[in-house]
């Protein structure tokens, strides 16, 4: 959707009240585990290794956000989404708060390692022994051999596409937009967020934790394409709206509340505030399609009920953590790490 100038709904400056009210509190009871068992991963993988980037790393407290975006998922897969959250924000780091975000050349090569890594037939388990690789491909070989082989061949085939989409459009449109200073349209923006946000990658686990396997029948449908993709703007926009102060500090321009005031010539709180009225128009569109999903599939229950409570779960837990979380704050004294302080060269083979 576009922006109009509609002031119905308006909302504070707090985005998330209405949201809150709307789904309920959930969490993982496996927290304490997921956040022990991810110290102890970005250590051995060496994702995470210096004291800055320890310190700045568990304040994010991806292992909690996991827990509240997953509740329902057993100790092992409490594990496993802790992981993949902290590998999906590490290497986003990476793209937009240092060099390798502004240098396509080097991001292909990286990429071209990921791709095979994920068509491997051994699922990355070789790759994920490596150390000459980048520190994110030897990772991510050790998360999909973990992930991969439990899969069903259809969902395997939706996540890679999802993941290469997440990757390429980060690695391309936004380091583009990096090098040229543009800032991308509202419609642009919107939909390319849903990629660069890896929040198709991150509702597609729905199906992993709950052991489920949503039909091509039902996926495919107009609801439910309407279902996820609101879903998926409303944990998009909430973000952006908590990150705006500590992107813009860092000059990053792809973010929704910046864009709408770019545009329309809007102070911050405006921007803000008009940010705020979409999401909760996009949270009314998703009930709208989740009633349209049940009466559409009344028989497809078992699998379309969990995958609902996944997405409600993914807009309410992305609120609580991000209202919490000391990741998007943004630096305001001299004693806080700068990019270079927190980012790790090894992670996707940096050569400055």
């Amino acid at each position: 959707m576009t922006f109009t100038d509609d002031t119905a709904s308006h909302l504070t400056l707090d985005p998330v009240q209405r949201t809150l009210d709307r789904f309920p509190y959930q969490l993982n009871p496996h927290v304490e585990q997921a956040r022990a068992h991810l110290t102890s991963w970005v250590r051995d993988t060496g994702l995470v290794l210096r004291e800055q980037a320890r310190a700045r790393f568990d304040h994010a407290d991806f292992g909690w956000f996991a827990s509240m975006v997953y509740p329902t998922a057993d100790a092992a897969h409490a594990e496993l989404m802790a992981d993949w959250f902290a590998w999906l924000f590490l290497v986003d780091d990476q793209l937009d708060d240092g060099a390798d975000g502004r240098s396509p050349q080097h991001l292909a090569e990286v990429m071209a390692a990921m791709r095979r890594v994920l068509s491997a037939d051994d699922f990355g388990a070789a790759d994920a022994r490596r150390r000459d690789l980048p520190r994110a491909v030897s990772s991510l070989a050790d998360l999909w051999r973990r992930t991969a082989p439990d899969a069903t061949a259809r969902w395997r085939r939706l996540f890679v596409r999802h993941l290469e989409q997440c990757l390429t459009t980060a690695a391309t449109w936004e380091a583009g937009n990096r090098l040229s200073g543009t800032v991308p349209d509202e419609a642009t923006y919107i939909e390319k967020r849903r990629h660069t946000g890896a929040i198709y990658v991150c509702m597609d686990f729905i199906d992993v934790v709950e052991r489920i396997d949503m039909p091509d029948e039902v996926y495919d449908s107009a609801p439910f394409r309407t279902a996820l993709d609101a879903a998926c703007n409303v944990v998009c926009w909430t973000n952006d709206i908590y990150s705006l102060d500590k992107e813009r500090a860092l000059g990053e321009v792809h973010n929704l509340a910046y864009i709408v005031g770019h545009h329309h010539g809007l102070d911050r709180d405006a921007a803000v505030d008009r940010v705020c009225r979409a999401i909760d128009a996009e949270t009314d569109l998703y009930l709208t399609a989740q009633a349209q999903l049940r009466g559409t599939f009344p028989g497809r229950a078992a699998v379309l009920e969990p995958y609902l409570a996944g997405m409600r779960s993914w807009m309410r837990g992305n609120v609580d953590w991000s209202s919490r979380t000391k990741r998007y704050q943004p630096a305001r004294t001299t004693t806080e790490p700068a990019p270079q302080e927190y980012l790790e060269a090894t992670l996707l083979g940096s050569q400055g």
